[in-house]
């Protein structure tokens, strides 16, 4: 951890800017917007499936739209980019605080999600690998750990706002959060950082080629690569959204599940901390190629094991495997394709990724509704994982030099 330390005491402004910013868009999350779903079905006369189903649709709307906005960060300055998001987020906290209609709850869980789990994260994550080029795992795992700390602490904060103001007034809270906390805070941070001094940017590039998404789209590395982006986010959003399916199967209990997931918190954290030390010294590209190992530990335990003791193994392996991803995907796009258009390409890679995570849940609920077994479901996901570390595995079968690449 010394790295760590020496790294935030030199750039802590540009660090805590990413951070805070990963942090507030927590808020637009799907463990944080759980904590309301149950008000939000009450108040407006919705079942389960329709609250699922407006999810659902919001999610994919906005990732679609996120490949539009999301590639501006590569041409405004962070300073606009970020206000206008940030702006994007309150004017969605404000809509739902205000929501007496389905039009207008529809509208705010659109901008919450493109904003809170969408551009939010997007731009920290892009500055990140922009900015830092030695030590960019380690920026972009400072960064992500806003994540981690958020399913630690949010919850606690959500039932406590529910409990003393109501989930409306709560958002009007959360609403008020952003220009009264985290926009003078972005504002010390900017005059603190070396951006504030026009630090040119530096073309990290492994082959020194600025690469639009049109050239990502056309490289089949990138196809390969894919699966494993995607099936870490689609198994995990699938489970947790049909957590009952898997309580039922494996016979935990509620306040089981709930315990866990502090423990999944802190190995979120710490293994993406860890993943960026292992970024910096060895490169995403050499990990890339054990990235599915320890989902694949996680799942094949859950698929052949039973027993009370699994809840927290698998749980804990859960967050190891989510956390050691953020930083070696966000490492990946800009030692592949440079950082001149790290943003647009960093928009297609989120964009692709919200699609499975909203289509996730109704696919698992289509198998669940057929009545399959636990042993088999969770098999098939484990042959998921297999499939995708085979094609990681194909798109970088050995370290080539910088100059074969």
């Amino acid at each position: 951890m010394g790295s760590y330390w020496r790294f935030i005491s030199q750039q802590w402004p540009l660090l805590g800017f990413g951070f805070l910013t990963v942090f507030w868009g927590n808020l637009g999350q799907s463990f944080f917007i759980s904590w309301f779903g149950v008000s939000i079905q009450q108040t407006f006369a919705i079942s389960a499936a329709d609250y699922g189903l407006f999810y659902a649709v919001a999610t994919l709307c906005s990732g679609l739209l996120i490949m539009a906005l999301g590639s501006h960060i590569d041409r405004l300055p962070l300073k606009v980019f970020t206000t206008l998001v940030a702006g994007g987020l309150m004017t969605a906290c404000l809509l739902l605080s205000q929501a007496t209609t389905l039009y207008v709850f529809a509208v705010a869980l659109f901008l919450l999600r493109l904003c809170g789990q969408g551009l939010m994260p997007h731009t920290a994550q892009t500055t990140m690998a922009r900015y830092f080029s030695t030590d960019r795992g380690k920026a972009l795992s400072i960064s992500a750990s806003g994540v981690p700390v958020g399913e630690v602490v949010l919850p606690l904060l959500a039932v406590a706002l529910i409990a003393a103001f109501g989930w409306q007034y709560s958002w009007f809270l959360l609403a008020l959060s952003i220009p009264l906390i985290y926009g003078p805070l972005m504002v010390v941070l900017f005059r603190k950082s070396a951006l504030q001094r026009s630090l040119p940017i530096k073309q990290q590039s492994l082959n020194h080629v600025a690469l639009s998404r049109r050239h990502v789209l056309a490289d089949q590395r990138f196809w390969l690569i894919l699966p494993a982006l995607l099936s870490g986010p689609f198994i995990v959003t699938g489970l947790f959204i049909q957590q009952h399916y898997l309580l039922s199967e494996k016979s935990w209990s509620t306040s089981l599940l709930a315990g866990c997931f502090v423990l999944y918190g802190v190995m979120h954290w710490f293994s993406a901390m860890w993943a960026g030390v292992l970024v910096d010294r060895y490169s995403a590209r050499q990990l890339i190629r054990f990235i599915m190992l320890p989902l694949f530990v996680a799942l094949l335990l859950l698929a052949s094991c039973n027993g009370i003791w699994l809840a927290p193994v698998f749980m804990a392996m859960l967050g190891l495997a989510i956390g050691i991803a953020h930083p070696v995907f966000g490492a990946l796009w800009a030692e592949i394709y440079g950082v001149t258009n790290i943003g647009a390409i960093r928009s297609l890679a989120t964009a692709i990724m919200m699609f499975a995570t909203a289509a996730a849940p109704w696919i698992f609920g289509i198998f669940i509704d057929k009545g399959i077994a636990g042993g088999q479901f969770f098999s098939g996901v484990v042959l998921i994982v297999i499939v995708a570390a085979v094609c990681a595995w194909l798109a970088y079968p050995k370290y080539l030099p910088l100059q074969n690449e």
